[in-house]
């Protein structure tokens, strides 16, 4: 606690470190103890019961959230032809195929999210050591390799998240803004903590939900009851 600044002390004396909140009451305390000068990303974290080292315990998806996440996503389409004519009016911000696949491979990353189209694929895995690391990669499992690229822009845009379990079992999700209405914050925490429930592996023994918590960018965590779900 020493190394933390005065007003992350001040905000961890509103949070009692032993409760779980209903979501409602824990959207509020999550605005109350932000900490930051701007509009901090509100997040969800999951501590689930699952062993990510095996292969039908992995967790892997997309959603797309009520409300969005608060920050415009600039797409960039990996595409040819009519592919790439659909892509440019869906309004991805980038569209191409070798030439971004150069820009790339000279160090241009201005993009948040990458589409492909499956035709595509064999070139842009070309740039998975690069695009891996940075979580850019398309993938099926996320909608990002896909002929609908229509579908998959307009989704992107109207708030699609990516989520993914991490090596301890834990996955993290944006699910807005501190400057979100309760309500908004609250309908993309259902939306996002229901599909947790639903991606639940068969595979997955005991307790599945370990832990949820929300939390806003340089703010306290604050745990959510989930009993009510």
């Amino acid at each position: 606690m020493a190394n933390k600044g005065k007003k992350y002390q001040e905000a961890i004396k509103l949070v009692d470190r032993t409760a779980v909140y209903p979501v409602n009451e824990a959207v509020e305390l999550v605005k109350k103890t932000a900490t930051v000068n701007f509009d901090a990303t509100v997040e969800v974290a999951f501590r689930l019961g699952v062993d990510p080292k095996k292969a039908d315990q992995q967790i892997r998806g997309a959603v797309v959230l009520p409300h969005g996440t608060g920050k415009v996503q600039r797409v960039l389409v990996f595409a040819k032809g009519e592919k790439a004519k659909e892509a440019e009016a869906a309004g991805a911000d980038f569209v191409g195929d070798a030439d971004m696949i150069n820009k790339i491979q000279q160090g241009w990353f201005d993009f948040d999210v990458v589409v492909a189209t499956p035709d595509m694929m064999a070139e842009v895995g070309k740039l998975g050591r690069v695009l891996g690391p940075k979580g850019l990669m398309p993938n099926p499992k996320t909608g990002t390799v896909t002929f609908d690229v229509t579908k998959a822009v307009n989704e992107i845009k109207a708030g699609k998240v990516e989520y993914r379990v991490d090596k301890a079992g834990n996955i993290h999700v944006p699910i807005g803004k501190v400057s979100f209405e309760n309500e908004k914050l609250v309908e993309n925490f259902t939306t996002i903590f229901e599909t947790m429930l639903k991606v639940k592996p068969a595979a997955a023994k005991g307790t599945y939900m370990k832990n949820v918590a929300i939390t806003s960018t340089m703010g306290p965590g604050i745990k959510v009851d989930t009993a009510s779900f």
